[in-house]
């Protein structure tokens, strides 16, 4: 007889009741992937261990009728990794993309993720991930507001109102407890007015509404960038005031001027020498659309340093090297999806769904059939 393997099946609604919804510990938990990322325990996709995933991309003409074709922010993407230290669990997120999704009644990305064991690989947990992928790309912008915003930082501006500027603006809020105000700019002004909503409801804050990107960088103290690929942001140097953190989870368009006069900190050099590889060998001059690319192009220009000698956010988490410098000091954090934070977030949820009882056992099989072979 071979091995019964059951596996827990989470729905959206389980994982609300497991906790995804709670900022707080979605950026507690970001912070300590964080400090096992500079430690290096951790792999990701592809022999380097820090690619982001493996994508199909679809053609913009097919002799086939049935193939999906190129549009709009359409993609099918998988994000395997292993994450080590209490976690020591392997998974992989899944998820397709297609910014037609919503003529469906369907958000714009569909992700599931599945953790295994590490030995085995069994699987152990397959969840709904639209909201467990937005807690953490919001916890980790938590992370970055936490250890590199001024002191007394006061007015936050949310630019790109959707889901994840959602999650980042809850994130943020979470650990910045002296915001008084949160300026809600997006090209669609249905989902800033949403944004601002919920902002007053629930988070107890004076909301802005301003349509004007120029003008709701000037004003904030700390920028959270979460826009999608379907509209990118451009900025201008001029308009960041002193002593500001801009948090770019989103594509971002800067004059020189900002790259090259402000301090630039990523979340892992190795993910992104990755990407500069990866779009070399294909031979995209744009690197596969990566939100980096700006910052790529200029070091491939010569006009900043080799990648390596940017600061990274783990680093200053595990006190190897220094914060903020002055309260006038301008710094941007770079950050980018890591299927590290995915395994994080939805180890914790799995395990709190297992001591709470939430969610439904499934049998993969009583005892396979290959057992012997």
């Amino acid at each position: 007889m071979g091995k019964k393997t059951e596996f827990l099946f989470l729905s959206e609604q389980d994982m609300i009741d497991a906790g995804v919804l709670d900022a707080a510990k979605c950026v507690a938990n970001a912070e300590e992937v964080f400090r096992l990322l500079a430690k290096g325990d951790y792999l990701m996709g592809g022999g380097s261990h820090n690619a982001h995933g493996l994508g199909i991309v679809f053609p913009a003409e097919s002799p086939f009728p049935n193939m999906p074709l190129a549009g709009p922010d359409r993609r099918f993407m998988a994000m395997p990794a292993y994450l080590g230290g209490r976690f020591d669990v392997c998974g992989v997120k899944w998820y397709g993309s297609n910014a037609g999704n919503r003529k469906h009644g369907l958000p714009r990305s569909v992700l599931t993720v599945m953790l295994n064991d590490k030995t085995t690989g069994e699987p152990l947990c397959l969840m709904s991930a639209n909201l467990s992928s937005a807690a953490r790309t919001g916890a980790i912008p938590g992370v970055g507001a936490r250890l590199l915003a001024r002191k007394g930082s006061e007015v936050l501006s949310c630019i790109g109102c959707g889901a994840i500027g959602r999650a980042c603006l809850d994130a943020i809020a979470a650990v910045m407890p002296g915001l008084t105000t949160v300026v809600c700019c997006n090209h669609s002004p249905a989902n800033a007015e949403k944004l601002a909503a919920h902002v007053e409801k629930d988070l107890r804050l004076r909301a802005v509404v301003e349509p004007d990107i120029e003008q709701a960088i000037r004003c904030a103290d700390i920028v959270s960038v979460a826009v999608s690929r379907t509209a990118p942001l451009n900025v201008k140097r001029e308009w960041v005031k002193p002593g500001s953190t801009i948090i770019v989870s989103g594509p971002m368009q800067a004059d020189e001027d900002f790259w090259l006069n402000t301090r630039l900190i990523l979340d892992n050099v190795a993910l992104h020498r990755t990407y500069v590889e990866e779009g070399k060998q294909n031979g995209d001059p744009n690197y596969g659309g990566h939100i980096g690319r700006p910052i790529f192009q200029l070091i491939d220009a010569g006009k900043l340093p080799d990648l390596g000698e940017f600061d990274v956010i783990g680093d200053i988490l595990n006190g190897k090297t220094p914060g903020r410098a002055s309260d006038d000091e301008v710094i941007w954090f770079l950050n980018d999806g890591m299927a590290i934070f995915d395994m994080g977030l939805c180890y914790d949820l799995y395990k709190t769904a297992l001591e709470k009882g939430i969610g439904t056992k499934l049998t993969l099989w009583e005892s396979p059939v290959q057992a012997d072979d």
